[in-house]
């Protein structure tokens, strides 16, 4: 088992670098360990973004790790969809849904009206797009079905 906090795969992203536990699995993949989950999970370059945005939001943004919801399932439009962060706030209720995509991925208005779609079925007050490189994020207007982008993580309080 390794600890690295480098770049996975020569890919730089925009968040501070963290520790992980990191093995060589069977097959000869990466494997990372996901801490919320308490499991191993394939070290892909969508999960090196996931991981860091959820070790970021916990060690730098304050966010309670009992709140997280990761890659669960939702059903839209008879279609089985799945979202990669889901924070709720302290009343249970959704709070930030966040897409992760890996770091060559570009950010464009598919990849937001991805979000958009599961937001549909969630609620969230917050959505967030990030590939570890770039990250947009919006915020529900009180009143209206319509999203500002704003310019930082959302604060949770």
């Amino acid at each position: 088992m390794v600890a690295f906090n480098r770049g996975y795969e020569g890919n730089t992203l925009n968040l501070p670098q963290f520790n992980f536990k990191i093995k060589t699995g069977e097959t000869g993949k990466f494997l990372i360990f996901d801490e919320l989950r308490k499991k191993w999970l394939f070290l892909t370059p969508e999960e090196w973004v996931r991981q860091h945005i959820i070790k970021y939001l916990i060690e730098h943004k304050g966010y309670p790790k009992s709140l997280f919801a990761l890659e669960k399932g939702i059903w839209y439009n008879e279609m089985r969809k799945r979202f990669d962060v889901l924070v709720l706030d302290r009343m249970g209720e959704p709070f930030f849904l966040i897409e992760c995509k890996a770091p060559e991925i570009k950010l464009t208005q598919k990849t937001v009206e991805q979000v958009c779609l599961y937001n549909k079925k969630i609620g969230a007050a917050f959505l967030g797009i990030s590939n570890g490189k770039a990250h947009i994020f919006m915020e529900k207007q009180v009143n209206v079905e319509k999203y500002l982008q704003i310019n930082h993580f959302p604060v949770f309080k």
